[in-house]
């Protein structure tokens, strides 16, 4: 399909105000809305929250009886299905849009193509493709979980320049600065989860919780721990928010924590890939690894892990605990290659973003 430049721009729009739904709208996809007509724009809006008025709706609400044959640009295929909040495609029908230009179609099963195919036969002219591959970036979680039936990992480390994430006396904080470290914080808001091993839980007793002023949602915290070591008495169930962990061994009635026994994988530890699967089950779309080199190693070897944030201190360490523990690595054809996605200096440390090569 061919789209205009006004079309670009309208749907540049969209994109910008789904972008203030990223911290917030999950479990469900952030997703802009502009109604257009005449070249005027008479309604906008973007979805904040699960259970909250939707995109399109919030749009048609501000255009009001304007929105009569006008065209809606929207970031993602209108729903078709009864959720938390009614069908945007009968909102867009009822209206008496003439066109709706959308980004992509919603992989999700209950719509995937059914919302088009709904404004369609009501007569609507639907085009869709427009600057969807940074549709998709934007809810890169979203549609993985539901294209490929699990969420998307990232694993965040911070290294020396010499490749060490703690010293050879287990020390490690603070490796990387204050800004280095408030990134962190961002990184971990726009995500679903938070993901840790008990190696880290034992060594720091970390809170895995997200500091930043005004965030609100509650997001999951997950503990590998393949044999139960877990302590009873921990930081994490002192905060507010769901705890899991994921183990082999049999679920423990503990206050604050919910226990998911899993398989083992072939080196005896949790199948990374089951856990992958079930937290998709539960609607988690993104997963942040904040963990050692071991479970952070694992996740890459088994082909789980679709981003590498990788903190860089201007330090030198000399011994230490490494970057990722690769079992099996042992010759130089055997590395694994990685796409630098983006790179910048935060205070006196650099922040590279990796993705794996497929």
């Amino acid at each position: 399909m061919t789209f205009t430049d006004d079309d670009h721009r309208h749907m540049a729009e969209a994109l910008r105000l789904a972008e203030k739904g990223r911290l917030t709208a999950d479990p469900n996809p952030a997703v802009g809305c502009v109604i257009v007509a005449d070249g005027e724009v008479l309604g906008r809006g973007f979805h904040r929250a699960a259970g909250e008025p939707h995109a399109e709706t919030l749009a048609l609400q501000e255009a009001g009886a304007r929105a009569r044959g006008a065209t809606a640009y929207v970031t993602l295929e209108p729903c078709s299905h009864q959720g938390r909040t009614p069908p945007c495609a009968n909102a867009l029908i009822e209206a008496g849009v003439g066109a709706v230009i959308s980004a992509m179609p919603d992989p999700d099963e209950r719509v995937a193509g059914a919302g088009h195919d709904r404004l369609a036969r009501a007569g609507i002219t639907v085009r869709t493709g427009l600057m969807e591959s940074k549709a998709r970036e934007l809810n890169r979680g979203f549609v993985s979980r539901h294209e490929r039936g699990r969420p998307w990992v990232r694993v965040k480390l911070a290294t020396s320049l010499d490749g060490f994430t703690a010293g050879a006396d287990g020390q490690s904080q603070w490796i990387t600065g204050e800004a280095a470290r408030a990134d962190v914080q961002r990184w971990r808001a726009a995500s679903s989860c938070i993901l840790t091993g008990i190696g880290t839980v034992l060594a720091d007793d970390p809170r895995l919780n997200v500091r930043l002023p005004g965030f609100e949602r509650e997001l999951l915290r997950v503990v590998v721990d393949s044999d139960g070591r877990l302590p009873e008495r921990l930081r994490l169930t002192g905060l507010p928010g769901p705890v899991l962990v994921a183990s082999c061994t049999e679920p423990r009635s503990e206050a604050g924590m919910e226990w998911w026994q899993l398989p083992r994988d072939l080196s005896g530890r949790v199948n990374l890939t089951v856990l992958m699967a079930r937290l998709a089950e539960r609607e988690i779309n993104t997963v942040h690894v904040e963990a050692g080199p071991v479970l952070s190693g694992a996740l890459l070897q088994a082909g789980l892990v679709d981003e590498l944030l990788i903190y860089q201190a201007p330090c030198l360490i000399g011994r230490g605990r490494s970057l990722l523990a690769l079992a099996g690595m042992e010759k130089f054809d055997q590395r694994l290659h990685l796409d630098l996605i983006d790179y910048r200096r935060l205070g006196s440390d650099w922040r590279f973003l990796y993705r794996p090569q497929t």
